[in-house]
C-alpha cells in the first residue's frame, strides 16, 4: 500500500467519476431490462451464465462463483426464479440440484439480449471507441489480478470469498 492513505484531487475525481459512470450505467441498462421484459439485472445475470452453459445448467455453487454472490442471495433469487418458471432445480448424483434453464428462461434471455447488447454498445462501447476499450480492459484485467492477489495473499479469511 502507498504511504498516503487519501486520495489526492485528481485521484479522487477520477474514483468518483467511474463510481458515478458505473451505477449511472448499470440503473439505465437495469431499468430497461425490467421496464421492457420484466426481469431484474440479477435475473438477466443468472440467465446469462445459464444461456452461455453448454447444457443450460449449472450447479448453483458454480453460478455463486461466476455471480460472485453470497449463498444465501443466490438460494433465494434461483427460488423466486423458479416460481417464475424462468429455471428449475433437478435432482442428480451430486448432493445438491442442478439450476436449468426452462424454455421461458430461455425465451426471456433471447428477447431481452439483442436490446441489451445494443445498449451497451450505444452506451459504453461507442462512447469509448477502439482503443479506449482496449486499454480499458487492460486496466480491468489489471485490477482483477491485484484483488486476486490480495485475496490469495494479505487478505483477512473473512472477507474472502462469496460462496
Amino acid at each position: 500500500m502507498a504511504n498516503e492513505p487519501w486520495l489526492d484531487d485528481d485521484e479522487q475525481k477520477a474514483w468518483r467519476s467511474y463510481l458515478l459512470m458505473r451505477k449511472t450505467l448499470e440503473t439505465h441498462l437495469s431499468r430497461h431490462l425490467q421496464r421492457e421484459f420484466g426481469l431484474s439485472e440479477s435475473d438477466f445475470e443468472i440467465l446469462v451464465n445459464l444461456s452461455e452453459s453448454e447444457t443450460g445448467r449449472m450447479r448453483a455453487f458454480e453460478l455463486g462463483e461466476a455471480t460472485q454472490w453470497e449463498k444465501s442471495r443466490m438460494s433465494h433469487h434461483l427460488s423466486r426464479m423458479e416460481k417464475r418458471g424462468l429455471i428449475r432445480k433437478e435432482a442428480c448424483d451430486a448432493r445438491y440440484p442442478e439450476i436449468v434453464l426452462t424454455d421461458e428462461g430461455r425465451a426471456a434471455i433471447e428477447a431481452c439480449a439483442p436490446a441489451h447488447a445494443g445498449r451497451v454498445r450505444e452506451f459504453f462501447v461507442d462512447v469509448l471507441g477502439k482503443d479506449r476499450m482496449s486499454e480499458l480492459g487492460k486496466a480491468a484485467d489489471d485490477v482483477i489480478a491485484a484483488v486476486e492477489e490480495h485475496e490469495q495473499t494479505t487478505c483477512p479469511p473473512d472477507v474472502r470469498g462469496f460462496c
